[in-house]
């Protein structure tokens, strides 16, 4: 089952994934609103989720250590 955040402001579930950037050392992770190739499974160590206030998007982000 591919992870999901559901968005505050729209109550819209979006999934995650992950890619490989072109050059072939980024990984990259973004939402989408259906489970395609790339989903994940969970969310990466060491991220976190926040919301653009704007738009409702979710946004995976580093986690602050401290």
């Amino acid at each position: 089952m591919a992870f999901s955040a559901v968005s505050k402001k729209s109550g819209t579930e979006y999934f995650l994934h992950a890619r490989t950037a072109a050059n072939g050392k980024t990984k990259l992770y973004f939402f989408g609103k259906e489970v395609k190739d790339g989903a994940v499974d969970a969310l990466p160590d060491g991220y976190e989720i926040s919301e653009n206030a704007l738009t409702g998007l979710p946004i995976l982000k580093k986690a602050v250590a401290g």
